[in-house]
């Protein structure tokens, strides 16, 4: 047995709000609290459950079931389509409590965040972290509304603060430290390991390892050179020990949308006029991020075909609305019929630098100038107050949809 685990304090917090856009709205709708709901992005008996509250979670309704089949579990489900605006609100009311605590505050995604106390001042870190855990709820309910409740895990790294904070939900508040590492993880099986999936799993069992007490003692080598075949094995040896290896950034890659199309009769041009919009929302969030893009990605799923697609890579890089759609749109000419899918994605990113896009051709500044300007009026009017008549219309079809796996949007 291995037992080498960080014995130093846990000052590591994983926030977790509970079931959070089905929570948001039974917050500001309070007939709905008490009761099944659902969010989905489309209200359709064909369309995927987005998140479920609690009161569904216990008739059987999980996420991702399809609607249809959720209303069998739960007859009086309410589904409510997504609002964005809400969850966003709340995203930024639980960043400004978490970050009143250090400047080491890290957002996972719109519902879940990391305070590093390594970072606060000397008066925080006097203090316990349960009491700052449970203090953290109330500020929620005080703040947001009373029927928001949030998971808080403690633990020295990344990986057990998170293990606790899903230890006891809803609500729950636990810590993980070098005292009850061994006596947690009896209680628990290789998927609650977040990272642990059905094929880790896999190459796990192959080599005897069935539960996480046997993961923890399993050695390095083994680990590295029989189980994950690289570095993540020797990453898993240090995190499951309590020792930080997830405090990493990684740079943006590619800016991308797609869409399921609201019917799938849809005459070419229709779906152009949604395409247009997806080129939209992808122009808006890469100048958001301050890149430009040298490449574009376009596909479309098809009942016959499957998935066609089709790419361009630009001499110099791009980054106005007009720029992509006309590349999209020549490269859409070959795409064949009875589409039911489309998405655009833009890669190769490079940071948007004006004053060297300046010498190639001036009206390439004026048009950066243009569209930073129209930008503006967007961020402080609101999405598409400024937008291509050619979309008119679109945005009651192609919603924005809620960020999960990113906060970079937000």
């Amino acid at each position: 047995m291995n037992n080498d685990y960080n014995q130093t304090r846990p000052l590591i917090m994983h926030i977790d709000l509970n079931s959070c856009f089905a929570t948001v709205e039974q917050q500001s709708r309070p007939i709905l609290r008490g009761r099944p709901v659902a969010i989905v992005n489309r209200r359709t008996d064909n369309t995927s459950l987005v998140t479920a509250s609690y009161e569904a979670k216990a008739l059987g309704v999980k996420v991702g079931m399809k609607l249809r089949d959720a209303k069998l579990l739960a007859p009086g489900l309410v589904a409510l389509e997504s609002d964005p605006a809400k969850y966003r609100f709340v995203y930024h009311k639980l960043l400004g409590i978490m970050s009143d605590y250090s400047s080491h505050v890290t957002m996972k995604s719109i519902d879940e965040g990391i305070i590093d106390f390594n970072e606060s001042t000397a008066i925080t870190r006097g203090r316990t972290m349960e009491s700052i855990g449970h203090e953290i709820k109330q500020r929620l309910r005080d703040e947001v509304g009373v029927w928001m409740r949030c998971n808080v895990g403690i633990g020295t790294n990344r990986f057990l603060a998170k293990t606790a904070a899903g230890l006891h939900k809803p609500d729950g508040l636990d810590e993980i430290n070098h005292g009850n590492l061994r006596s947690t993880f009896a209680d628990l099986k290789l998927t609650d390991l977040t990272g642990i999936a059905e094929r880790n799993e896999a190459r796990l069992n192959s080599v005897g390892i069935y539960t996480p007490l046997q993961f923890l003692d399993a050695d390095v080598a083994t680990l590295q050179k029989v189980v994950f075949k690289s570095v993540v094995g020797q990453w898993w040896h240090q995190r499951l020990r309590g020792y930080e290896v997830d405090d990493v950034s990684y740079e943006m890659k590619r800016v991308g949308r797609q869409y399921v199309l609201d019917s799938f009769n849809l005459t070419h041009d229709q779906i152009i006029k949604r395409l247009h919009h997806l080129c939209e929302s992808v122009g808006s969030r890469m100048r958001a991020q301050g890149k430009s893009a040298r490449g574009v990605y376009v596909y479309a799923k098809t009942y016959e075909r499957g998935v066609w697609h089709a790419s361009f890579m630009a001499t110099l890089p791009f980054y106005s609305d007009q720029t992509i759609f006309a590349l999209v749109r020549q490269l859409f000419l070959d795409a064949p019929d009875h589409i039911r899918e489309i998405g655009v994605h833009c890669y190769e990113l490079q940071d948007l630098e004006i004053n060297q896009l300046s010498l190639f051709n001036d009206q390439i500044v004026r048009e950066r100038r243009t569209t930073d300007a129209i930008d503006e009026i967007n961020k402080r009017f609101g999405d598409r107050t400024i937008h291509s008549a050619d979309t008119l219309g679109t945005g009651i079809y192609v919603k924005q949809k809620v960020p999960f796996g990113s906060t970079r949007y937000l």
